[in-house]
């Protein structure tokens, strides 16, 4: 029953490579795997963070492919990263989280572009292990865009109590790995991990498609 609902989803909406566009590619083709901009190390360090995962530079065909998934309707480019997020967060936070979540939009912006494009690789990563995301924040207001502003001051300023803790026991004890799309200033992931901290998580991983500052 699953391969037949598998096979009529790939009639409905053919797979294609989430980086190339190849179609027929379910995840990421050969050729993008060779190719792709990879971070020299996947291990990158944010005042206030910690550690965050980011196992490609948001460069490129990287940074081409994102712009489709969060603004352009590609919500399926998803698979292809979740798959390659999965195998890198493995590999370097192995047995160092229990729980899986996600930076969530805001409900304005989630009803504008269709879809949480966080949850949605949050959700994928996951799928490799088995699991689901866990819903542990809420966004409270839309503010504006961070990739419209320039400063990181600015950046600070704008994510500062826009997220709130939910689920709260869940949260409690808790060893959490927190999922977003792109690592640039960690302002956002910065501000989500004090907010998990202060609700009483136990520890905070991050972890992220891309990074903005691997040169």
């Amino acid at each position: 029953m699953k391969k037949r609902k598998e096979y009529l989803l790939d009639l409905l909406f053919p797979p294609k490579c989430a980086f190339c566009g190849e179609h027929g590619v379910h995840g990421v083709c050969p050729k993008c795997e060779r190719s792709l901009p990879y971070c020299e190390t996947p291990l990158h360090e944010r005042t206030g963070i910690g550690t965050c995962v980011a196992p490609l530079r948001y460069d490129g065909a990287v940074r081409e492919s994102l712009l489709r998934f969060k603004f352009r309707g590609g919500r399926g480019n998803a698979e292809g990263y979740g798959t390659l997020l999965a195998q890198t967060a493995a590999e370097q936070y192995g047995g160092a989280f229990e729980v899986v979540t996600y930076v969530p939009v805001s409900d304005r912006r989630k009803r504008v572009r269709g879809y949480d494009q966080a949850f949605l690789l949050a959700k994928e990563t996951c799928r490799a292990w088995d699991t689901e995301p866990v819903t542990l924040l809420r966004k409270t207001r839309d503010n504006p865009a961070q990739s419209s502003l320039s400063s990181p001051e600015e950046r600070r300023a704008n994510v500062l109590g826009v997220y709130e803790a939910v689920n709260t026991e869940a949260v409690k004890g808790a060893r959490i790995l927190l999922i977003d799309d792109i690592l640039t200033t960690g302002a956002t992931l910065r501000e989500c991990v004090r907010v998990l901290r202060e609700a009483g998580a136990q520890s905070v991983l991050c972890a992220t498609l891309a990074a903005s500052d691997e040169k």
